[in-house]
């Protein structure tokens, strides 16, 4: 049986979401589905047809991403670096690839995905269940992706990691023990009524630069963040006076909407010259009930807004 590109391509949406999930990165998992591809067509002729498509895909796909683990060092959010800091402390950056990255919830959904698989995978690119995920040395992370997210057998995950069923039982159990270790927070893969009112008074304050208005839409224990700076802020008395001091560079901002990660997002522009707004950060709000936990600024526009479908600069 032949294939050709576009076929195999019908599966990229799956595969970025595997990479994804992998390699916390958006740019790393574009890279990694693109070599996958190349080595399904290369190997094609030796797919026996044993399993579908896509699981053999799903495969290699693994392999390629354990492959590219294995040169580089896992990627983290701002709030593990160290404690949280002070409005008057120094900005200190990381570069990029040092990060976790947000995805486009678009990007990672297949196009006949039912709405319970949508929902299931809006759930797994969380920005705190892959943040977890980056802490699981590559083979465990692995392990749990594909049983978790995938729900593949432990026969099925052996095969593919070239080991044994009890080795990945054991790889599961360490993994599922260390995810229970951490913060993941509480999310639904479809906003209330009165979450998505939340969202819609975040956007009106922000843009109206109203920081009384939008410190009440936050916890008591909101984070603020801002890669590629090391520094977080905790507290919306901390938040607020940040937001009135060095970042009231953000004034006059204005806010398009996208999805990030499983959660609300937008494009943030700053006014610029002869009155056009450029970009300035890809804003994820995370939330818990009816108020927001965790805002991050992305400040790598040049990176994050192609891949959102982000226009480079909005009119007057």
């Amino acid at each position: 049986m032949a294939v050709n590109l576009a076929q195999l391509d019908e599966h990229r949406a799956a595969l970025t979401g595997h990479c994804y999930r992998m390699l916390g990165s958006v740019v790393d998992a574009d890279d990694a589905v693109q070599e996958t591809l190349v080595r399904a067509l290369r190997a094609f002729g030796r797919f026996d047809g044993r399993s579908s498509l896509r699981t053999w895909l799903y495969r290699i796909a693994t392999n390629v991403c354990l492959d590219a683990l294995s040169e580089r060092s896992r990627r983290a959010r701002p709030i593990e670096e160290g404690p949280a800091g002070t409005v008057d402390d120094s900005l200190e950056e990381r570069p990029r690839t040092h990060w976790l990255e947000p995805i486009h919830d678009a990007r990672v959904i297949p196009a006949d995905a039912s709405p319970a698989d949508v929902a299931m995978l809006r759930q797994s690119i969380r920005l705190a269940f892959v943040a977890a995920l980056q802490h699981l040395p590559p083979r465990q992370r692995a392990a749990l992706i594909l049983a978790e997210v995938l729900g593949w057998s432990a026969s099925e995950i052996a095969e593919t990691l070239g080991t044994t069923v009890p080795a990945v039982n054991s790889a599961l159990q360490r993994a599922r023990g260390t995810l229970a270790e951490r913060e993941l927070g509480e999310t639904k893969p479809v906003l209330s009524p009165q979450q998505a009112a939340l969202v819609d008074r975040y956007v009106s304050a922000f843009e109206r630069y109203d920081m009384d208005a939008l410190a009440a839409l936050l916890r008591d224990d909101a984070i603020l963040s801002m890669p590629p700076y090391t520094l977080w802020l905790r507290g919306t008395v901390s938040i607020r006076a940040w937001l009135l001091g060095r970042g009231a560079v953000c004034r006059g901002s204005r806010l398009v909407p996208t999805a990030a990660c499983g959660a609300p997002a937008f494009g943030q522009y700053k006014p610029g010259a002869q009155g056009t707004f450029t970009p300035w950060s890809l804003i994820v709000l995370e939330l818990a009930g009816d108020r927001i936990a965790n805002i991050t600024h992305f400040l790598d526009t040049q990176t994050l807004f192609p891949r959102f479908g982000l226009p480079q600069s909005l009119p007057a």
